[in-house]
């Protein structure tokens, strides 16, 4: 996955988050996929951070980190795994519970 995004992307991102680990998710209060996301990982008592891009540093830095603002935006600062779509968000957090 790493090859899907360039090494500087990469490397901002660890920069970004100051070396924490965690599951991050870019997402948008009121968007329906953003809300599947959220409610799952929710109901599953998945740890993760929820940042809003109606900021618009937070919105920055999802076009920085993912190259477009699209939300929900998931990354794993602990695989360097980075994506987008809900449907894919939640069936690769299943494979980490």
């Amino acid at each position: 996955i790493r090859e899907m995004f360039n090494t500087k992307k990469v490397l901002k991102l660890d920069n970004w988050l100051g070396g924490k680990k965690m599951l991050e998710l870019f997402i948008l209060e009121t968007c329906p996929y953003c809300k599947k996301v959220t409610d799952f990982m929710d109901e599953n008592k998945i740890k993760y951070r929820k940042i809003d891009i109606k900021d618009k540093a937070s919105e920055d830095s999802l076009i920085q980190i993912g190259g477009k603002r699209q939300v929900p935006f998931l990354v794993d600062t602990d695989r360097n795994i980075q994506m987008y779509e809900s449907a894919d968000i939640i069936e690769y957090v299943k494979t980490l519970m």
